[in-house]
């Protein structure tokens, strides 16, 4: 499924590439989509392919693909949002990319498996992490050639920073994250964030 989106939706140059942090628990965790909210996936992507298990599978967290009954609500609000601005994934795509920065799942041994977000990961095993996340970033903006570079969140628009750091060639900027763990998404995230990208340039005051 990430292969298919991948080459569907990330095969050419784009004005913006978007970042979001690692795959959620009922989103790309489950479909390998970033910020995969299934009705998405199937509606606005248009994406059904085959997806396995891990070997091992905490109880709590079981990977169910597409049929999970769980929303993702980050992803739900993200993609809605750009069906409502493009209208169509194709119209989308030649526009702006979607991606995660790091493509694995992190959560606790205990009976929830709470999820754990690289910046929450012990500092020896972040830096080790993130030493190869940021080659894998670069290369993305390397293959996009993207004039904008957008965080969803704070933690994604510092790794813009890190690796475009003396590169003056992109503008760089943030959303509100989502996800409704962020108070400040949980009030008008969609006006928001159309106002935001309206003030980076991304999209015209329509």
């Amino acid at each position: 499924m990430h292969e298919a989106y991948l080459r569907t939706y990330l095969s050419h140059p784009v004005q913006a590439l978007m970042l979001g942090m690692n795959p959620g628990p009922f989103g790309m965790a489950q479909n390998g989509i970033p910020f995969g909210e299934v009705g998405a996936v199937k509606q606005f992507l248009k994406l059904d392919e085959p997806i396995g298990k891990p070997s091992i599978e905490h109880p709590s967290r079981p990977v169910l693909g597409m049929s999970v009954q769980r929303s993702e609500v980050s992803g739900k609000r993200l993609w809605a949002l750009m069906e409502e601005h493009y209208t169509s994934a194709d119209k989308f795509s030649k526009e702006m990319a979607i991606v995660n920065y790091c493509p694995l799942a992190f959560m606790e041994r205990s009976k929830y498996a709470k999820n754990i977000t690289p910046d929450k990961l012990p500092k020896v095993e972040r830096m080790a992490l993130e030493t190869i996340c940021d080659r894998y970033l670069l290369d993305l903006i390397m293959l996009l050639k993207p004039a904008y570079l957008i965080g969803v969140g704070k933690y994604a628009l510092k790794k813009f920073q890190q690796v475009v750091s003396h590169d003056s060639r992109y503008i760089l900027g943030s959303i509100i994250h989502p996800s409704p763990a962020n108070p400040q998404a949980n009030r008008n995230w969609k006006e928001k964030t159309q106002q935001q990208l309206i003030d980076l340039g991304i999209w015209n005051d329509a």
